[in-house]
């Protein structure tokens, strides 16, 4: 097996500028970008120009003892969030989900969402084009994609699949599953922000989609949507994107592989059983 390339790891200068002390300690999780620094984490900025900035910004303001926390994010004593392309908030312990917490995720995932209800959508989300917003674009027929041989066939099944829906959109969370952190008598820790402008609901079918892909055992079709009849839609949709996104990341090689097409396979039937 490859070694796992190093975190990258922020000079001293980044560390004063926070008032950190200590060594920095890479984490394991994510992508393995992300540092420990006493009760601190630091990570690079991510995203459009602007994001991380409005992440800060955002989750100072996000209420507390509402179903969820999320890591207090630091700023330096200029008050800059960002600094030389680092961002730091404090370190939250908890256990991972979502394997044996799939309830809990979907829950904090719908108060995160509730106090995000009426934030207004930011400018920097049209900017983007990393894989996974081009992904969230082609799931909502909003742009066109070439896939990967391995993964034609079931894209398009979910494309056959998908109808137009109505939901009002709001800023949500597009990669929760992994990402909430779980302790005894606390509220979940969100973490990883990762922002779209999308229904709350097709947030929550990353979740399931997510589970019926690459979880086992994976989680009911039924664990998510509250017997919304728009569900079936949000979750081809949550299919769509991951499996546009995953074609994307391939890279050189153009082949996602025997194994990953079989999920998606899997996934496709599924939807198509009863979703």
């Amino acid at each position: 097996m490859p070694e796992q390339p190093r975190a990258p790891l922020p000079p001293q200068s980044v560390l004063d500028a926070f008032g950190l002390r200590g060594t920095p300690e890479p984490l394991t999780g994510g992508q393995g970008r992300s540092v420990r620094v006493g009760g601190a984490v630091l990570k690079p900025a991510e995203g459009a120009e602007g994001e991380s900035e409005w992440a800060v910004s955002l989750f100072e303001r996000l209420p507390r003892g509402a179903g969820f926390r999320v890591p207090r994010p630091l700023r330096s004593a200029e008050g800059a969030g960002v600094v030389d392309g680092w961002t730091a908030a404090e370190f939250m312990d908890g256990r991972p989900g979502p394997s044996g917490q799939w309830p809990g995720v979907v829950a904090a995932g719908r108060a995160f969402h509730a106090a995000l209800r009426e934030e207004p959508r930011p400018g920097f989300l049209a900017r983007r084009t990393h894989p996974w917003a081009v992904a969230d674009r082609v799931a909502w027929g909003e742009e066109e994609a070439d896939i990967v041989a391995e993964l034609a066939e079931p894209f398009g099944r979910l494309l056959a699949l998908r109808r137009p829906v109505g939901a009002a959109p709001q800023i949500v969370h597009g990669d929760l599953a992994g990402n909430v952190l779980f302790a005894p008598g606390q509220d979940p820790v969100i973490i990883d922000f990762s922002p779209y402008w999308r229904p709350a609901l097709y947030a929550e079918a990353v979740v399931i989609g997510d589970g019926l892909l690459w979880y086992g055992p994976a989680p009911a079709l039924t664990a998510g949507g509250g017997g919304d009849p728009r569900w079936r839609q949000m979750l081809v949709r949550a299919l769509i994107f991951r499996l546009v996104a995953l074609s994307g990341l391939v890279g050189p090689s153009r082949s996602a592989g025997k194994k990953e097409g079989a999920r998606f396979r899997a996934a496709a039937d599924a939807v198509e059983r009863g979703a």
